[in-house]
């Protein structure tokens, strides 16, 4: 048989009375019947002495929040506030009201004043409590004035909601937040957050078209690789990235990514896009990119598609670290094991490496030149090896601008030099000697002192001749051509240039 609960009318008014009772005590969030009539006076007292901004009002003397506080008179509280702030029954809860009611509350407590100054009959705020055991929590407030006492506030109606669970975990997410921030901005490397859902699409696209591949593509259609470039957005940058490529800040910088990207940077970006058409998210190469000084950077690129992204591209990470030191260092290692420090010319090792190499490939006929500085021994002895190497310096600048690639001037021994002349016939050599005594007789005129001086012998290559036999002839004529000038003039390089000396 239906059971029908009676009518409330049908109930008495005592019944009714014990009803609202039970639910206030029972309600499973912290209840406060309060008295706010003292409040309403003293804020009457305010208006009266001319208050108008009662905010400002407060702010002046925190006292005066304080009074407003002391003013507030707790009727009666449910079970679940005993139970909340861990006190024993209502006297022990009012006892202790400063315990609970400290620190920041007095703040929040503004928000709730001034809304009842502005005639409002509800009022609400975000704050902080804490219970008899010291234990924060973070609570919902919401208050109201009940009906038939909005004249004196002598009845209001306050529910605290505990939200310390929601409220710690929103501050441990903002945390974690300010965390990955920090790390992001206060990177040692430069970081970039991007979007490369255009340039998928734009893939998408051209796989749709039928296209496999992708290289090939790209090598008849070089403005789909433009027209990629100009599809990214950059979200975020970190200050390392400003403080790489001398940056200001972060619109100056992405208003003057043309300057930032450029050259090179075409075909490395082009290598990037096939890695992704093939399904590399995940991409590592060394670029070339430029400072907004023009500097020009080597850079190692990490690029990755984020986690929870490889649909859409849409969150890309960069990490560019700054190898341009290193690559510097590896050139002119590089440098060291090719060319002579002190005559900045090419060494016997990349001498004798370009012979082998002519030797196989030419093209020919490959002409020689030996070449040996006059009286580097006795400029060494009588002199010493400060003005022995500022002559060879000089020799070597007068040899590094006879002759231009695929050309080259090496040093391969204390005084002697070669020069490797590719496609050059007889004719041409002897031009590159008449050359080399032009420049010689110019060095002279522009250094006082030492006068510098070459003996020089060439030879042709020959059908079927061995480069050997080439350097060999070559070195006999040179040597000829020493003695001529030993008879001539003992010691050459002592001479003073006047023009007239041996060249």
């Amino acid at each position: 048989m239906l059971h029908v609960s009676p009518d409330q009318s049908d109930r008495s008014p005592l019944e009714q009375r014990d009803d609202h009772a039970e639910t206030f005590s029972l309600a499973p969030v912290s209840l406060w019947l309060e008295d706010y009539s003292g409040v309403r006076h003293l804020m009457e007292q305010w208006r009266q002495a001319g208050v108008t901004d009662l905010r400002a009002f407060l702010a002046e003397d925190v006292g005066r929040v304080k009074d407003c506080s002391s003013r507030i008179r707790v009727l009666k509280v449910n079970r679940k506030t005993l139970s909340l702030f861990e006190a024993h029954d209502l006297p022990h809860l009012v006892e202790n009201l400063d315990r609970i009611f400290r620190n920041d509350m007095l703040k929040t407590h503004v928000d709730e004043l001034v809304q009842l100054w502005e005639g409002r009959a509800e009022f609400s705020s975000h704050t902080v409590n804490y219970t008899l055991s010291g234990k924060r929590l973070d609570i919902q407030l919401k208050g109201s004035i009940l009906p038939g006492y909005e004249e004196t506030w002598g009845r209001v109606l306050v529910a605290i909601e505990d939200v310390t669970e929601r409220e710690t975990a929103r501050r441990q997410l903002a945390r974690s937040e300010e965390y990955a921030r920090g790390l992001f901005e206060h990177s040692p490397v430069s970081l970039w957050v991007e979007d490369f859902s255009q340039v998928k699409q734009l893939l998408t696209d051209v796989r749709e078209r039928g296209i496999t591949d992708f290289r090939v593509f790209t090598d008849v259609h070089p403005e789909f690789v433009e027209r990629c470039m100009a599809e990214i957005r950059v979200i975020d940058v970190n200050r390392h990235t400003l403080e790489l490529f001398c940056s200001p800040d972060k619109p100056t910088l992405l208003r003057r990514l043309n300057e930032v990207f450029r050259d090179d940077m075409r075909e490395q970006f082009r290598e990037q896009l096939i890695d992704l058409w093939h399904g590399k998210t995940f991409q590592q190469r060394e670029i070339v990119n430029y400072s907004l000084n023009g500097d020009e950077l080597h850079l190692h690129l990490q690029f990755s598609v984020l986690p929870g992204h490889e649909h859409d591209w849409s969150l890309v990470q960069v990490a560019l670290t700054d190898i341009t030191a290193r690559k510097k260092a590896e050139a002119y290692l590089e440098y060291l094991g090719k060319h002579d420090v002190l005559t900045k010319l090419y060494n016997r090792t990349f001498y004798a490496d370009e012979l082998n190499r002519l030797e196989r490939k030419g093209p020919f006929p490959v002409t020689v030149i030996v070449v040996d500085l006059n009286g580097l021994k006795a400029v060494n002895d009588q002199l010493g090896h400060a003005s022995g190497d500022a002559l060879l310096r000089r020799a070597g600048e007068v040899l590094n601008e006879a002759v231009d690639k695929p050309s080259y001037a090496a040093r391969i021994g204390g005084d002697e030099f070669a020069l490797l002349l590719p496609a050059t016939d007889e004719r041409e050599g002897a031009a590159v000697m008449e050359k080399i005594e032009k420049l010689v007789e110019i060095n002279n005129q522009f250094y006082s002192g030492l006068t510098l001086s070459f003996s020089m012998g060439a030879a042709t290559s020959l059908s079927g001749e061995r480069l050997e036999a080439v350097v060999k002839r070559a070195d006999l004529l040179m040597y000829e051509a020493k003695r001529a000038l030993y008879a001539a003039n003992p010691e050459p390089a002592l001479s003073q240039p006047d023009g007239n000396g041996p060249s």
